[in-house]
């Protein structure tokens, strides 16, 4: 079988996440040095212009027209890559035809969603065909889901090596954290919030903490869901809701499951803000709350939206500044404890803002790992999550290179 011409193809270059992989692709790997990548998007002129803004030492970038709504281009597309890497969103609208190409032959592929509510149809349509065909799929490759998943995977290693068992118990907490939101993002979770205000069956469904398990879940346990403002004994500190928890923890619970319960049969898992301790931690919990709800509840009613969208919110295309993406920064923390009561605690921080300084680098060391460090022959065909398709090889890459840290701290 012919090597494909490009280990990596970035696929929306020109949106504002897209420039920012490509932009870190170029400095850390040129464009044909150790990865072999190029730049798709459906206008070749934007795709020109990017090549410009990136210098000198993009000039021999070669540049791919496709387009999302034309299946002909995505299949010429997928024959020239090994692996797609998407971040053509919101997914729920505009992201299945290039899963459905790259399913069909056998090119993986790896995105930035969040959007649990495109996900699980997206595994029911195309998992018989990416098993065919061999193509991994992974999806939330960014700061959603990655630092929770592969947070979650160091510290049930590290279980196992000092318990012999895994810690049947985890929280994560974000003690700290500064960063903005993009255009993009916000676009996604804008639909997101819509689809759901529409739809009883799939409120239903983004309430389940299972709902990317399928049915190898063991879907009897009861999973903690910090909604309010409440006071977690193990941290300290009074604790708000954490707006990426929704996806977060189905990411980690189908970890879970595509392992066959390596984190054991009766695993919870739930995320959360620490705010602080005393009548100002949870005066600060409280505001989150009530600001959260405040937002969602703004998005769900077309009126208050279109008002949101116009006034308030960034429009795609738009996001933090190179200097804001600079001065961001994020440290989760991890509590673990077994089934007998042993604990273990861990922390990871990221150096840039978590969703575009930090998620460019890490998307594309995710990239590159699919491409370079697991061959067909070590992962099967499939949907996976980072932390079953990568692993390792990518929580090592991300040390050496996209400036986060895992780290044991003491009980």
């Amino acid at each position: 079988m012919t090597r494909p011409e490009f280990d990596v193809l970035v696929f929306g270059a020109t949106s504002f996440v897209g420039k920012l992989l490509c932009r870190y692709l170029v400095e850390r790997y040129g464009v044909a040095g150790g990865l072999k990548w190029a730049a798709a998007a459906r206008s070749k002129a934007k795709l020109k212009a990017l090549r410009d803004e990136l210098g000198p030492a993009a000039s021999g970038l070669v540049l791919v027209a496709a387009d999302a709504t034309d299946e002909a281009s995505l299949f010429a597309m997928c024959a020239r890559t090994r692996v797609v890497v998407s971040t053509v969103g919101p997914y729920a609208l505009y992201g299945e035809p290039t899963l459905k190409v790259c399913a069909e032959t056998g090119t993986d592929y790896c995105d930035l969603t969040g959007e649990p509510q495109w996900i699980r149809p997206m595994i029911a349509a195309y998992a018989p065909a990416a098993h065919a065909s061999g193509a991994r799929i992974v999806h939330c490759c960014g700061f959603d889901s990655i630092p929770s998943d592969l947070g979650v995977m160091f510290l049930q290693q590290e279980a196992q090596r000092r318990f012999g068992a895994p810690c049947t118990r985890v929280k994560m907490r974000v003690k700290a954290m500064r960063g903005g939101a993009s255009g993009g993002t916000v676009a996604s979770m804008l639909n997101a919030v819509k689809e759901a205000a529409a739809d009883p069956a799939l409120r239903k469904e983004l309430a389940n903490p299972y709902s990317l398990c399928g049915p190898a879940a063991v879907k009897g346990v009861r999973q903690p869901n910090v909604k309010t403002a409440v006071w977690d004994e193990d941290f300290g500190a009074w604790c708000a809701p954490f707006v990426m928890a929704a996806i977060n923890t189905r990411i980690v619970h189908r970890s879970n499951a595509l392992q066959a319960q390596a984190y054991g049969a009766e695993f919870r898992y739930d995320e959360a803000m620490l705010t602080g301790r005393g009548a100002r931690g949870r005066l600060r919990a409280l505001a989150i709350t009530a600001g959260l709800g405040a937002f969602m509840l703004g998005a769900a009613l077309a009126p208050t939206r279109r008002l949101l969208q116009r006034f308030v919110l960034p429009a795609p295309g738009e996001g933090p500044s190179p200097q804001a993406q600079r001065a961001g920064f994020y440290d989760f923390r991890f509590f673990g404890t077994t089934a007998d009561g042993r604990s273990l605690r861990a922390r990871l921080t990221g150096d840039r803002d978590p969703g575009y300084g930090s998620t460019s680098k890490i998307l594309g060391e995710a990239g590159a790992c699919l491409a370079l460090d697991v061959p067909k022959s070590a992962r099967a065909g499939g949907f996976w999550t980072p932390a079953t398709a990568l692993g390792n090889p990518l929580l090592e890459r991300l040390e050496a290179h996209a400036g986060l840290k895992f780290e044991l701290l003491e009980p």
